[in-house]
């Protein structure tokens, strides 16, 4: 197979498929040159739609060259292919956040601080270097072996130099999605990170969503009245009030990540 033949010459033994979409796949495979296992998106850019080839993907290439943190997936290299393929070489995880609260229920509460508080340490580093992922959600928070976040995914990713610079591209998931961008209107994307974490803390500590988001047009709604906790579920109050701060209502109202930093539950 072609594809095998180009990466076994450059080095590369592929392995299992641990992630496929419509017009990209991701596979592990053991690396010589980096003398570790690595995972390889394979993108094919001839099946993707023009829209993903030439505004996302690029930006998505843009952000992956330029970052550098400790809880951001590393990207060893780029390899272009003649035949419309592009290899994206990245350093490989165990699992994933939601994987690993399907195995375990929820996480337990000191678990939870210590994994959530990488995440705002990575999405803060992403802000201040004035770069929005909006697509924060369980299953782009990779976790390796020990447990050490790696935030993944910046196909929905861009530059916001301006404060606030609105977007107005629907992007993500809804359920981990703002009323704003749900409501269709413009939107401050630094204020869809924070809504996002609140949502993946939620999760975490509940093993459960927020809301029903079964049907996209009633959520906002349900977004407006106050969360409500699983009763065989204990969160203690500082974690209870940090959600529920994320998760205003009134993006004017959220704080900013670096707000959400110096939070005393994350201390």
């Amino acid at each position: 197979m072609y594809t095998e033949k180009v990466l076994r010459e450059m080095g590369y033994r592929l392995g299992a498929t641990i992630g496929e979409g419509s017009y990209s796949k991701v596979k592990l495979a053991s690396s010589q040159k980096h003398n570790s296992e690595v995972a390889i998106k394979i993108v094919d850019r001839k099946k993707a739609p023009h829209d993903f080839v030439h505004k996302f993907l690029p930006r998505e290439l843009t952000l992956l060259r330029g970052v550098r943190h400790n809880n951001i997936v590393h990207v060893h290299e780029f390899i272009e292919v003649c035949n419309g393929r592009l290899y994206i070489v990245m350093e490989a995880a165990a699992t994933d956040l939601l994987q690993k609260i399907q195995e375990v229920n929820s996480i337990p509460m000191a678990q939870a601080k210590t994994m959530f508080s990488q995440i705002v340490s990575a999405v803060n580093y992403l802000h201040q270097n004035n770069i929005v992922h909006r697509d924060m959600k369980c299953e782009n928070v990779l976790l390796t072996r020990d447990n050490q976040v790696k935030i993944t995914d910046f196909g929905f990713g861009r530059f916001a130099m301006g404060y606030p610079e609105l977007s107005s591209t629907y992007c993500g998931s809804a359920a981990y999605a703002p009323p704003e961008v749900l409501l269709g209107v413009p939107y401050d994307p630094k204020k869809y990170d924070v809504w996002s974490l609140g949502v993946i803390l939620y999760v975490m500590v509940t093993g459960c969503m927020p809301y029903d988001d079964s049907n996209v047009s009633k959520l906002p709604r349900a977004q407006r009245k106050a969360l409500v906790y699983p009763d065989d579920v204990t969160v203690e109050e500082p974690c209870q009030q940090l959600i529920a701060y994320l998760m205003q209502f009134s993006p004017s109202n959220r704080p900013t990540i670096q707000q959400v930093a110096e939070q005393s539950w994350l201390q």
